[in-house]
């Protein structure tokens, strides 16, 4: 016996006990810490003879866990009485598919499936909450984002047009996708936590929904009860540092390769975020709060708006570059990020990916953004909150922008990109 196949069988007998260790205990009757790992081997054997003798050994081996299955349920059938549901069914033949899987070596993807497996049987509970929480507007909303990421993306064009040849269909798209991923996710958390989340949460989780959307329905509580002016404060803070934490992920995703050239000024205004944050949980009493009602990040029109904005972001990036040079793509950056932060991110990092532009003025084209989109903030709370609000926030603020521009000043001098 090579090393190959006692490897397979270790994996085998590995991924059986782990599936069959979670059916143990969530009682099944079919089967569990013994049945699952039989089932595993016996799937690695019918494809290992399947692979002399042909494949026909897997589908018969296939037909048998299913006439096992239905032996098992046959008293129930007969007495028309509910079977229950079929998961367990569905994870012996799953068992039986990746023993026979494992035959070929794809051992990572096999392991990943059964992995996949097991936290998809032991977190039942979790996700039939999760459902029934859903109202018919979430539902649509998942719909919405099937459709942005699985029936539009594939179909567009993937090639350039324009003058300048940036306005690719499919990477801008893509690019809807990924901001309309990210606030779906950060949604999803909120329908966990919902009203139950404290500042903190709250600020985490508005940071990955909206950190404008949280900062405006902050704003607007905190007229409504003045009270919690300092609990508002410090979840807007805390969401502005989350959502300086998006842009590193998202030039992170996009562009990869220039990652390590302009992470240390974007991490170092991150930090300094967290910092300001942390002092004023200290600082201010800490209270339970609820977190306010967000919006559903998957509609159509937002994830439209978003295209056209990015879309013109990367055009005018490109333009300025080309006609007036780097001087000008820092005006482009001040006025982007008055409207988007994650546009003018991620259509930098598209074309510093692309050696349109250099580096060191991409991670400053992305600050100097999210330095006016802290100003716009600050704007927001002035117009639609307390004045108290205003003053709060008006130091964290003033103490985050003066951060950033002494990195825009003085990181070049003390950094070499």
């Amino acid at each position: 016996m090579n090393s190959t196949v006692l490897s397979a069988l270790s994996l085998a007998l590995g991924l059986g006990l782990l599936i069959g260790l979670q059916r143990e205990h969530a009682g099944s009757e079919l089967g569990g810490i013994r049945t699952f790992p039989l089932l595993a081997l016996l799937g690695l054997i019918c494809g290992l003879l399947a692979g002399r003798w042909g494949g026909f050994i897997v589908a018969a081996g296939f037909i048998g866990v299913t006439s096992l299955a239905v032996l098992a349920n046959l008293p129930q059938i007969r007495e028309k009485t509910d079977t229950g549901n079929q998961t367990t069914e569905a994870a012996a033949l799953l068992t039986f598919a990746l023993g026979a899987y494992l035959a070929t070596g794809a051992y990572a993807a096999a392991i990943v499936i059964g992995g996949i497996a097991a936290v998809l049987l032991h977190f039942k509970k979790p996700m039939h909450r999760f459902v029934h929480a859903m109202d018919e507007r979430d539902i649509r909303a998942v719909m919405r984002f099937a459709i942005i990421s699985l029936i539009i993306l594939p179909v567009l064009p993937d090639r350039t047009y324009g003058p300048f040849q940036v306005l690719n269909p499919q990477e801008i798209w893509l690019m809807v996708v990924l901001i309309v991923g990210i606030g779906l996710a950060g949604y999803v958390s909120y329908k966990f936590f919902g009203e139950r989340a404290g500042v903190v949460p709250g600020g985490i989780l508005g940071g990955l929904v909206s950190s404008t959307a949280t900062t405006v329905a902050y704003a607007r509580r905190a007229r409504e009860a003045p009270e919690s002016e300092a609990l508002a404060a410090i979840a807007i803070m805390i969401a502005s540092s989350v959502a300086q934490a998006r842009i590193v992920v998202e030039v992170a995703v996009v562009a990869p390769g220039i990652l390590a050239a302009v992470l240390a000024p974007l991490l170092a205004q991150f930090l300094l975020l967290v910092v300001v944050s942390v002092a004023m949980l200290i600082f201010y009493q800490q209270e339970a709060n609820a977190m306010p009602e967000q919006e559903n990040p998957a509609e159509l029109k937002p994830a439209l708006i978003f295209g056209a904005i990015y879309a013109l972001a990367i055009f005018t990036t490109a333009a300025a570059k080309n006609y007036f040079g780097n001087e000008a793509l820092y005006l482009v950056a001040a006025i982007s990020g008055i409207v988007d932060v994650d546009a003018i991110t991620l259509s930098s990092a598209q074309l510093a990916a692309a050696e349109r532009i250099d580096t060191t003025t991409t991670w400053r084209v992305i600050l100097i953004a999210s330095l006016m989109n802290l100003v716009f903030k600050a704007g927001v709370v002035l117009s639609l909150g307390p004045a108290k609000l205003f003053w709060r926030l008006a130091v964290p603020f003033g103490v985050s922008i003066a951060g950033g521009i002494l990195i825009l000043v003085a990181w070049p001098a003390f950094f070499k990109q």
